[in-house]
């Protein structure tokens, strides 16, 4: 029974600092999008920050799920590890996007809001799911 216990505990903490870092997501990509993106993706119903935003959050979850899956014995130390590759790939995502940035025309963020499909979204969600496999394959 402690097994049990002991078990519902850790998955409280690791899935607390999970929608943590999940929030924390949400944050950035709505600090690189012009707008308010609850609006853009609820009200406004737009699919290009609803991509964008889904591949940073499949992201997150994946460097999350990866760090929980191989973390250490002692949990204090899984969940300082889990916490640091989840800032990393966070931190990673945004720099990956400023990179975009600079060498695509125009300002990505606006583009990502249009209303119209533009394929700038793809190119950028593809960014942030590989810069999420790549911090998922460095924990070891």
């Amino acid at each position: 029974m402690s097994d049990i216990v002991n078990g519902l505990g850790r998955a409280t903490a690791y899935g607390g600092l999970g929608l943590v870092l999940l929030v924390l997501g949400i944050v950035l990509v709505d600090v690189l999008t012009p707008g308010k993106l609850g609006r853009q993706i609820w009200e406004e119903r737009n699919r290009n920050a609803a991509t964008v935003l889904s591949s940073a959050l499949l992201g997150i979850g994946g460097i999350v799920f990866t760090s929980i899956w191989t973390t250490y014995e002692d949990f204090g130390k899984g969940l300082v590890s889990t916490a640091a590759f989840g800032l990393l790939g966070l931190v990673m995502m945004a720099v990956a996007f400023l990179v975009v940035d600079l060498v695509t025309p125009g300002r990505l963020g606006a583009t990502l809001v249009e209303e119209e499909p533009h394929p700038a979204v793809w190119v950028t969600a593809s960014c942030n799911l590989a810069v999420s496999a790549i911090i998922s394959a460095s924990i070891a």
